[in-house]
């Protein structure tokens, strides 16, 4: 069982946690939700997911956790504003631990600056700003960088998504 520590907050893409933090919690991981305090309550932009923060950013410490997971929407944008979020996730890929990133996730790892030189997807929008952060950009369902970064593009890669991240773990 692993432990994933999952950045959030609110206007994030719905299925693009829940269907990920479901898939990952079946397989017997922990699933953490962090943002700015613990016990508040962040919505996805579709309004179909409400989900209740575990913990607060200052309360945790990247070492606490073996994989970080981000999912899209504006919700990565909004983390990327606050310096917390964005050196938590270069922890993850500073020590080559697993991150897995779906559609809109990678903006949080371009703002930490740790993207350059590796191979990795995201929706469609963000192609030339990780492009211009040095990956190398493949439009696939989903890509695997290192066995340790797993990024997808969108929720029709769900699947893909939840799959490769579980090979990653060694689920």
């Amino acid at each position: 069982m692993s432990r994933i520590a999952t950045l959030i907050t609110n206007q994030f893409e719905d299925v693009e946690y829940t269907e990920p933090a479901k898939g990952f919690g079946e397989a017997g991981n922990e699933i953490v939700t962090i943002e700015k305090q613990a016990g508040s309550k962040v919505i996805g932009k579709q309004g179909d997911a409400e989900v209740t923060i575990d913990q607060g950013i200052d309360d945790v410490k990247p070492e606490d956790f073996d994989a970080l997971f981000i999912p899209g929407g504006f919700s990565p944008d909004q983390l990327r504003e606050d310096e917390r979020f964005v050196q938590f996730a270069k922890h993850f890929m500073d020590e080559n631990k697993p991150v897995f990133a779906i559609c809109h996730g990678p903006q949080l790892l371009i703002t930490a600056k740790s993207l350059e030189g590796r191979t990795a997807t995201g929706y469609k929008s963000i192609k030339v700003d990780m492009e211009y952060a040095g990956v190398d950009y493949k439009d696939e369902e989903v890509v695997v960088c290192g066995n340790q970064l797993v990024t997808s593009r969108q929720p029709d890669d769900i699947p893909a998504f939840i799959n490769k991240s579980l090979e990653v773990l060694g689920q």
